[in-house]
């Protein structure tokens, strides 16, 4: 069945929208889905040119978002004209997954200039709109929707995710995509000097200071809870960089600071997890789930890459160090993720770990790869689909924290294991995490993990039930986003 007559049928549903006949069926010929093609005129996936390719599939893109455009904004579309828009949307993207499917590999070899350049998952997006019109939203279109509630956006950045689903399902390509993530990110290299002669640097909602032997981060997003957003994903990762490349000290410490003030001023807070107002009024984007997994915290659990080698666990090299985790109060999403990227946990007796996913309507990172090592399938598949809380101090909690102290003793804690490490040595230690990798988590098998993470995660990014599950158990429409 060639292209119009998949599509025909669809043109009434765009007609039905105040969309003109001849652009509708216009929109239905030009379609390259699934069209029997000639030896001059092949279809994505039958040995066609990707130059041509990239010219029949991007006009198609270009009429879709022209008549996107035709139709008013989300929130002031009637059934049919929402019907309409999801038609265009829906056809475009399953247009897009034909088009990698057949040239992924070759799409990121010239994204890449044939491997030799290493670009961070931001670089391929903004090279991507631009190399390759309408495979992922040019800068424009993703600012316009930025100013945006999560619930008013058409999910744009849901075409950035099937770029990087296909990116990293190409093992060539993924491999390559992981290596980049691991590299210092630009920025860390001008705060080095700083760090290493003051041994103290302040990032805002996070700071990074050196204590003896260690190297200590703490997270301060005070306003929010030490919640994570997209003022927080940048700063957290120049101070994992900061702590990894610090020559005067062999461990890292991953920390909450103090609160200032509210219910818990003068105490400790670890992590509430993602800034869940933040995400219902539309200030995260999508690229921040990535940019997060795969930068700062796989490179607690990883070290930080050279540009000269590959962060391949067999025979890759990587600059790494032992990584503990300190958590007063509770390990809230993200903050539990934390704890299962770090090799040594540390907790109060009164404190708790949780993975809201269900509730968030999210995936909650790697946990659902790295959360089965520690308490088995059945407990983590609780925690993340059934909201199970599991207390640092129960059996289930031991097999996550090492080691479980009185609450207000944890700062000692901390201290007293420092001390034990760096009394008995640390020069093994960068050997034995990364046995355990080669073990349990090779680098290739967190690339599978987070192919299929950067679709899933896309989705359920934009989906209604997001804003549904964030209204109902988060109050989040009574809260005002800064």
């Amino acid at each position: 069945m060639n292209a119009p007559e998949q599509l025909f049928p669809l043109t009434a549903v765009l007609t039905q929208a105040g969309l003109s006949d001849a652009d509708s069926r216009a929109w239905a010929a030009q379609s390259p889905l699934g069209a029997p093609r000639s030896t001059t005129h092949g279809a994505a996936g039958s040995g066609h040119d990707l130059a041509q390719d990239r010219a029949i599939f991007g006009a198609f893109w270009q009429l879709t978002h022209t008549l996107l455009c035709a139709l008013p904004p989300k929130r002031r579309r009637t059934e049919p004209e929402q019907r309409a828009a999801q038609t265009l949307l829906d056809t475009a993207r399953e247009s897009r997954e034909q088009f990698l499917h057949a040239h992924v590999a070759q799409v990121y070899s010239e994204l890449t200039t044939q491997h030799a350049r290493l670009l961070r998952v931001e670089d391929i997006a903004a090279t991507a709109a631009t190399a390759f019109p309408g495979l992922v939203p040019p800068a424009a279109v993703i600012e316009a929707e930025n100013q945006l509630t999560q619930g008013d956006k058409d999910g744009h950045e849901i075409d950035q995710g099937l770029l990087f689903a296909h990116i990293l399902a190409n093992p060539d390509a993924g491999m390559h995509l992981c290596h980049a993530m691991l590299l210092p990110h630009p920025k860390s290299h001008a705060l080095q000097d700083q760090f290493t002669k003051t041994g103290r640097v302040d990032l805002g909602n996070v700071q990074v200071e050196r204590e003896g032997r260690s190297a200590i981060i703490n997270l301060s997003n005070q306003k929010y809870l030490n919640a994570e957003d997209n003022t927080t994903v940048e700063a957290q990762e120049l101070a994992v960089d900061l702590c990894l490349q610090d020559e005067a000290s062999e461990i890292a410490v991953l920390r909450g600071a103090r609160m200032q003030s509210g219910k818990y001023q003068g105490r400790r807070v670890f992590c509430t997890g993602i800034n869940l107002t933040h995400l219902y009024h539309g200030k995260v984007p999508y690229l921040w789930y990535l940019t997060r997994e795969m930068g700062w915290i796989n490179k607690m659990f990883r070290g930080i890459a050279s540009p000269d080698y590959s962060p391949d666990d067999m025979l890759g090299r990587t600059r790494e160090k032992l990584w503990i985790s300190a958590v007063d109060a509770f390990a809230i999403g993200g903050g539990c993720q934390y704890m299962l990227a770090t090799d040594v946990n540390i907790a109060a007796a009164d404190a708790y770990m949780t993975l809201p996913a269900r509730k968030e309507g999210i995936v909650p990172g790697a946990a659902n790869l790295r959360l089965p090592r520690f308490v088995g399938d059945r407990i983590a598949r609780q925690a993340v689909m059934l909201e199970r809380r599991i207390d640092c101090a129960s059996p289930e909690g031991r097999m996550i924290c090492d080691r479980i102290v009185e609450p207000g003793t944890v700062d000692a804690a901390v201290a007293e294991m420092v001390e034990s490490i760096v009394r008995s040595g640390v020069v093994s230690a960068a050997s034995n995490r990364k046995a355990f990798r080669v073990a349990h988590e090779p680098l290739d098998l967190f690339r599978r993990y987070m192919a299929v993470y950067a679709r899933e995660q896309a989705y359920c990014h934009f989906s209604p039930a997001l804003i549904g599950n964030l209204e109902r158990f988060w109050s989040a429409h009574t809260r005002r986003a800064d």
